[in-house]
């Protein structure tokens, strides 16, 4: 991704953040605290997460941290965002809690730590010219998960054009991660405009809370 698309996602978010306030999920660019929740869940079904170390990217405020611990326990965080206001916010909300750690910084570029699981809820809906970027992305997320990467992207057969954000073919994205892992999962139409895949280790037999099924 470019230095000017990086820019432009930044001065999107604060102009949601002087639109929306500082804090709301309208400032992250969700359309609400609905829509936002929705995507957690469906996030949060990749495996049992007690006891987990989890990489959170694009953390946002650390919205995830507080669903997460509403339904797991023991488990360690990290959360990683570019957006500055946003890391300051979270590490507010929840930086004092044990485990807990937040890093501003692009995961783009950044050395990723190992864990069990990699989740990017969001980070993978904005344009890039970059050829292949978003496939880079998954492969980068994925080699920093032992257990599983679970991420979402706009389904680009119902998600309008936007200046900004960027849809994507569900079949298209699932057969790029087939090449890399030898279990994937896609979840749909949870939401009008979103998708999810999970993605496991071959080594990785846990139970989850609930099974998944190919919604297309």
């Amino acid at each position: 991704m470019e230095l000017i698309e990086k820019a432009t996602i930044i001065h999107y978010h604060r102009h949601r953040i002087k639109a929306f306030n500082a804090g709301t999920v309208e400032s992250l660019g969700w359309k609400g605290d609905e829509s936002q929740q929705k995507r957690f869940e469906v996030i949060s079904e990749v495996a049992d997460l007690n006891g987990a170390s989890i990489l959170d990217l694009g953390c946002g405020q650390g919205d995830l941290k507080k669903f997460l611990d509403n339904r797991y326990s023991d488990f360690s965080y990290i959360g990683i965002d570019q957006m500055p206001e946003f890391i300051s916010e979270a590490e507010l909300r929840y930086g004092h809690l044990s485990d807990t750690h937040f890093y501003q910084s692009d995961f783009s570029t950044v050395v990723l730590p190992q864990v069990e699981y990699v989740i990017a809820c969001g980070a993978l809906g904005y344009r890039c010219a970059k050829p292949n970027w978003f496939n880079e992305m998954i492969a980068k997320m994925y080699a920093s998960a032992s257990r599983a990467l679970v991420f979402n992207m706009l389904d680009i057969a119902t998600f309008p054009d936007h200046p900004l954000l960027v849809g994507h073919e569900v079949e298209e994205v699932a057969a790029f991660c087939k090449t890399l892992s030898p279990r994937v999962e896609v979840k749909s139409r949870y939401l009008d405009d979103d998708f999810t895949i999970y993605m496991y280790r071959d080594t990785f037999a846990g139970s989850r809370p609930e099974a998944h099924q190919d919604d297309e």
